[in-house]
C-alpha cells in the first residue's frame, strides 16, 4: 500500500558561504519550494555557517508548503569528499576517510559518498577503489548514485558500486546555482525529520534523475572568481577554524 506522504528531498547542494557558488539561503529556499521538494539538504565544503542560516530561515518564514532544511557539509577527507547530513558541528577537513565518516556519525549524522567517480571532482580518490570502500561501507548510509553534474559513466559506476556493496542510493542535483535545485532529487516513502528517519527510508527510495544544463554550470567558475575576490576560498585543514564555519 503507498504511503499518504512522500517526501521529495535534494540531498546536496551548496550556498553562498560555499567558495564555489553564490546562491543565497532565501533563494535556494524559494527555488526549492517552488519545485516541490519537501527537503533541502545545503552541503558546503568544510563549513555549514550557510546551512544553518537557511535552516533557521526556513523554519521562521510562513510561506507555504513549508521545506525543511537538513545542515550538511562536504568534507573533504584524505581519499575524497565525504557528505555528512544533520550536523551541528562543522567537521574538520583532512581526516581519514573512516575518522571523517566517524566524526559525522558522532554527531548523530548521516554519511554520504557524492559523486565517487568523477574524475573532475576530488571525490575521485582511494574513494573510487574497490578495496577501500568495501571497508568503508559499513560506515556510509548512502552512495550519490545520481548526481546531475556527473559526466561520462560516473554515475552508472556509482550505481554499480552500491548494489555490490547493498548500501542505499540517492540522487542529488549538487546545485551550485538556484537554477539547479530540484534538477535532479530523491523520494522517500513517508515522511522524516531526522537522520534516523532518513536511514530507514533510503532503501526503498525511488530517484528522479535530471541533468544540470553545461550552460547553467558556467556560473560555477564565475562563482569561485568572485568568492576568492572576496576572501573566500576553500578551507584546508590548516585553515579550518579560523574562518566562519560553526
Amino acid at each position: 500500500m503507498e504511503p499518504a506522504f512522500r517526501s521529495f528531498a535534494d540531498l546536496h547542494c551548496h550556498s553562498s558561504a560555499s567558495f564555489d557558488s553564490l546562491s543565497g539561503p532565501e533563494t535556494l529556499i524559494r527555488n526549492a519550494r517552488r519545485f516541490g521538494l519537501t527537503h533541502l539538504a545545503i552541503t558546503d565544503h568544510e563549513r555549514i555557517d550557510g546551512a544553518l542560516r537557511a535552516r533557521d530561515l526556513a523554519a521562521s518564514g510562513r510561506e507555504e508548503p513549508r521545506v525543511q532544511v537538513i545542515v550538511g557539509e562536504e568534507v573533504r577527507t584524505t581519499g575524497g569528499d565525504l557528505i555528512g547530513l544533520f550536523l551541528e558541528r562543522a567537521v574538520a577537513p583532512g581526516q581519514s576517510p573512516m575518522d571523517t565518516a566517524a566524526a559525522i556519525h558522532e554527531q548523530g549524522g548521516l554519511v554520504g559518498v557524492p559523486h565517487p567517480f568523477d574524475r573532475f571532482r576530488s571525490s575521485a580518490g582511494s574513494l573510487a577503489d574497490e578495496a577501500t570502500m568495501t571497508e568503508l561501507s559499513q560506515s556510509v548510509d548512502y552512495i550519490e548514485i545520481h548526481n546531475a553534474r556527473a559526466v561520462g559513466a560516473a554515475n552508472h559506476r556509482a550505481a554499480e558500486l552500491a548494489h555490490a556493496l547493498s548500501v542505499p542510493g540517492a540522487a542529488s542535483s549538487d546545485a551550485h546555482s538556484a537554477l539547479e535545485v530540484g534538477v535532479a532529487y530523491t523520494i522517500l516513502r513517508g515522511g522524516f525529520s531526522t537522520a534516523a528517519e532518513l536511514r530507514e527510508l533510503l532503501p526503498g527510495a525511488e530517484l528522479v534523475m535530471g541533468r544540470a544544463s553545461y550552460i547553467v554550470r558556467l556560473l560555477t567558475p564565475v562563482a569561485k572568481l568572485v568568492q576568492r575576490s572576496r576572501g573566500n576560498r576553500r578551507l584546508s585543514p590548516e585553515s579550518f577554524g579560523r574562518g566562519v564555519v560553526s
